[in-house]
């Protein structure tokens, strides 16, 4: 199967419609924000729901806090903002009272990676899905497009425990269907192949896309599967996979250590050892520039997952 895409835009902007959509269905749904209303889209949430839309201002810790008592009235709090804020900041919080007492709340954070673009390093946070993925009872979901970003927000409404859900700032492909099947845990196989597997996440699934397109000029059969859910991690799909191509590439718009790379690599050192690339940050911090030039830059694009591929290929036969 070929992907291609008649538009593009932002995952923040899935969110902000699936928010929407679970606020008509359900009343229980609040959402909270840091002063970022506009940027994570849900503007349509507050005007709406006013009364179940909460501004608690730059107080991170606070919101992550008002979540937790919330959940314990019956509440489904959804919190907003930037994702090195939504974790990085409030580690703690998060860990002490939403983690350790299993509060079903949802931390949604948005502008994650290095494609948040000119607000540089301190922004782009790198680490998130290692640090959330190590918390005990935590699901960490990483969409891929708008649309599954949708789904994923919508899914989270019926999800019992904490979540946290990664999506981005720039305009993106939407390569996925409206209506197409989003189930929390379970991969999602995008093309079968039969020399290669790439498991990818969030916007470089898109790169891998167009990385399978040039390897099938070369004559390279790759198996593409998105791994949308890092945590719990669909390992039955990872192994039925690897057992066939017997070699894997992981592409991640995180750093090399903590992300969908070494989760993967954790599945397939206990049931079935093959060699594996990696595609991901390599223990550096971002800067500014644009999303396309930081993603070449930190080898994070199309060509970089080809010779990624080529690498993985030589092991393969050695």
């Amino acid at each position: 199967m070929r992907y291609s895409f008649t538009e593009k835009k932002d995952t923040r902007s899935g969110f902000g419609v699936g928010l929407h959509e679970l606020g008509k269905k359900n009343a229980d749904v609040v959402a909270l924000c840091a002063d970022l209303t506009g940027s994570l889209k849900m503007d349509a949430f507050k005007k709406d729901f006013p009364d179940r839309f909460f501004q608690v201002g730059i107080a991170e810790a606070n919101m992550m806090g008002i979540a937790a008592g919330m959940t314990i009235g019956g509440k489904i709090p959804f919190t907003g903002t930037f994702a090195n804020f939504s974790t990085g900041r409030v580690y703690d919080q998060i860990r002490q009272s939403i983690a350790y007492s299993g509060k079903n709340v949802k931390i949604c954070a948005s502008h994650a990676g290095v494609t948040l673009g000119e607000d540089g390093a301190t922004h782009q946070i790198l680490e998130d899905i290692g640090m959330m993925r190590m918390l005990p009872g935590m699901t960490v979901i990483v969409p891929c497009d708008y649309n599954q970003t949708r789904l994923a927000t919508i899914a989270l409404g019926s999800h019992v425990g904490p979540a946290y859900l990664r999506f981005g700032r720039p305009s993106w492909p939407i390569f996925t269907e409206a209506d197409r099947p989003f189930t929390i845990g379970k991969a999602d196989k995008m093309i079968d192949g039969n020399d290669v597997t790439i498991f990818a996440c969030g916007h470089l699934v898109w790169s891998a896309i167009e990385a399978e397109a040039k390897l099938a000029e070369q004559g390279i059969s790759v198996e593409l599967i998105n791994i949308h859910t890092i945590k719990p991690l669909d390992a039955e799909a990872i192994i039925e996979s690897v057992k066939k191509t017997k070699c894997v590439v992981t592409c991640e718009e995180h750093q090399v250590n903590g992300g969908l790379g070494e989760a993967v690599s954790q599945v397939l050192s206990r049931h079935y050892p093959v060699p594996q690339e990696f595609v991901a940050v390599n223990d550096s911090f971002g800067e500014s520039g644009t999303p396309t030039q930081l993603l070449a830059k930190y080898g994070l694009g199309p060509d970089n997952i080809v010779e990624a591929v080529s690498r993985v290929l030589k092991r393969k036969k050695a």
